[in-house]
């Protein structure tokens, strides 16, 4: 319901003016909404979560006994938890190597804070 010129009716307000030019994103964000260690930590414990629990549904699932030879030793584990076991021995070696690395890093670090400018 416009005027044959264009302009709207005298009974209807204006329309609200549009912004110039494109919005900034970061004006838009509210700022008690930044990423946090906290945040982060929930999202890692949530995702850990979810990944356990399909991992026990595949444990429940896969519990034929299976035979295994590693080396010379002879075993038979339910193949789910044979799994299991392997996941858990990967994650040890992970985080013995990351140890070693957090140590020379910081023998390096004290090594550079030490040494004569």
């Amino acid at each position: 319901m416009s005027t044959p010129s264009g302009s709207p009716p005298a009974d209807q307000p204006p329309p609200p003016p549009r912004p110039a030019g494109p919005r900034s994103r970061t004006a838009a964000k509210d700022p008690a909404s930044k990423f946090t260690r906290a945040g982060a930590l929930w999202s890692a414990l949530i995702a850990g979560f979810l990944i356990l629990i399909l991992l026990l549904i595949f444990i429940a699932q896969n519990t034929a006994s299976t035979a295994f030879t590693f080396l010379g030793w002879h075993w038979t584990l339910p193949l789910g938890v044979a799994f299991l076991l392997g996941a858990v021995i990967g994650g040890l070696i992970t985080v013995a190597a990351g140890t070693v690395r957090i140590v020379q890093l910081r023998h390096a670090a004290k090594k550079n804070l030490n040494a004569p400018r």
